[in-house]
């Protein structure tokens, strides 16, 4: 005769009978999609395409994933003339600091595996590093700064932000700044090997890939890098183009 689980080991608590407050969080925050819907709203009320292209998720799935949202006191819809928005409430904004941490903690002890190709990136590239700007800024670093970036990005998904590092805080927003420290140009692709510390700015600055207008410092120098200490090689090193171009020359 077949006994059922808890009469088999009736010691062994049902999971719903424990109270474990990050057992239960996770039961509200835990799905795959959650949090990262949240960590796009955070920056901007944003659209349903929108979020799409930002998330690759299926339209079904986002969708469905919303309307939990809503329904659990995350997310609200707000007008924006004629179009209707995805917003934060107080509530979906109170997971800011968990967001956060793990795209912190990702920065600092998940990059030892990922093999980064900078002749991969596409057009959600630069978009994509800048936005992560804020977990990867270094905070001993930048504690007491107070510097203003504009970035100024051209090539397949360029576009021009503005980078705020203020006493160990990034804030990101698209757009010209009214009062840059200093602005960086160059093209997207070349942009991103270098915030992630695998293309050589002073070779890039050499060559005239990287322009600087403003003040000396470095930006490079108030942000976490994935690739390892040392392991920035000059451009010609890690892009074909720019090698085909100087065997041209």
């Amino acid at each position: 005769m077949a006994t059922s689980a808890s009469a088999a080991s009736p010691g062994v608590p049902k999971p719903d009978e424990i109270f474990d407050p990050v057992g239960r969080g996770l039961d509200v925050i835990g799905d795959r999609w959650t949090l990262l819907l949240v960590r796009h709203l955070l920056g901007a009320n944003r659209g349903f395409q929108e979020l799409r292209k930002r998330t690759g998720i299926a339209p079904r799935v986002l969708s469905s994933r919303l309307r939990q949202l809503a329904a659990d006191g995350f997310v609200e819809s707000v007008a924006d003339g004629s179009r209707s928005l995805y917003a934060l409430t107080p509530q979906g904004r109170s997971l800011a600091p968990i967001i956060t941490s793990i795209g912190r903690w990702w920065i600092c002890h998940g990059l030892r595996d990922l093999a980064v190709d900078p002749t991969q990136f596409n057009r959600t590239s630069a978009q994509s590093v800048i936005e992560s700007l804020p977990f990867m800024v270094h905070a001993e670093r930048s504690a007491g700064v107070d510097l203003t970036f504009e970035l100024r990005l051209a090539g397949e998904g360029g576009g021009v932000w503005t980078v705020q590092v203020k006493d160990g805080i990034c804030d990101v927003r698209s757009g010209f700044s009214q009062r840059a420290d200093v602005r960086l140009t160059a093209d997207s692709q070349i942009w991103c090997g270098v915030a992630l510390g695998l293309i050589d700015a002073r070779d890039l600055y050499q060559r005239g890939l990287l322009r600087k207008e403003g003040g000396l410092e470095a930006m490079d120098h108030y942000f976490h890098q994935v690739a390892p200490e040392g392991r920035a090689r000059p451009v010609d090193q890690v892009l074909p183009q720019y090698a085909r171009e100087r065997s041209d020359s």
